[in-house]
């Protein structure tokens, strides 16, 4: 696996890569936080994650733009008062084909962007850790990040002449790794790592610290969640853990 550098490159080319998000529709995005959250309350922390990621993501220093790919209305306004850009997701057939959509977005406007394909569920995300990550992807054509459980992919990059090749979902690392994209290490961006599907994930997150929208959201949560779980001793709370904005 190709090292992380610690030399992270401001301007120039360094600085211009464009990433793109894909959000479901909240009414169906992180359905194994069911349990946790609640129907009616895992919606507003899909949203609090992707808010927290975008704005992460939009403070790094090598990032140009970030283009969200949704048909979420609601998520689409949020994200696009931050400053993101909000595109439909007119393929309508998945994951890997929002992502694609939106990487031709990107192009449209500057065929040369490097790209990267980036979670919305990544509510712990630093800038400076990200800026760290994109740096050591620049070096290859194609380049990926897994996720913390070594299994899934939380970032997948494409420099200017490669095309994404997008194949998330699942063990999607053996997938890149397979299509030839270089595998990262990020010893020194657990945060890059640490997306969130369920409530052990959720507390991996708050023990690094999350961003506002999160951290607003996940006292709400059901079951002890943001804690030790139902059986947790009610004497040692353990409340979520706040980051300094651009942290």
């Amino acid at each position: 696996m190709a090292p992380m550098r610690s030399d992270g490159v401001r301007g120039g080319a360094a600085a211009a890569w464009s990433l793109v998000v894909p959000l479901k529709p909240l009414v169906r995005a992180k359905s194994r936080l069911s349990g946790a959250a609640g129907e009616e309350f895992r919606p507003r922390l899909a949203l609090a994650f992707a808010l927290d990621t975008v704005t992460a993501a939009l403070a790094c220093a090598n990032v140009r733009d970030v283009v969200v790919v949704t048909d979420d209305r609601l998520a689409g306004e949020r994200l696009a008062h931050l400053g993101a850009r909000v595109v439909a997701d007119t393929p309508a057939r998945g994951l890997n084909a929002a992502l694609a959509h939106g990487a031709d977005a990107v192009r449209a406007r500057r065929p040369g962007a490097p790209l990267a394909a980036l979670n919305a569920d990544l509510p712990a995300l630093r800038p400076a850790e990200l800026e760290l990550v994109l740096h050591s992807a620049s070096q290859f054509p194609r380049a990926f990040l897994a996720d913390a459980a070594d299994i899934g992919t939380t970032l997948l990059t494409a420099t200017s002449g490669a095309e994404l090749e997008p194949a998330f979902g699942g063990a999607s690392r053996a997938r890149h790794l397979a299509s030839g994209a270089r595998e990262l290490t990020a010893h020194r961006a657990p945060s890059v790592r640490r997306d969130v599907d369920t409530a052990e994930d959720l507390r991996a997150a708050l023990a690094l610290g999350v961003g506002p929208h999160t951290a607003l959201q996940a006292p709400r949560l059901a079951g002890g969640a943001a804690g030790d779980g139902p059986s947790a001793d009610p004497g040692r709370p353990r409340p979520p853990q706040v980051r300094a904005s651009g942290a």
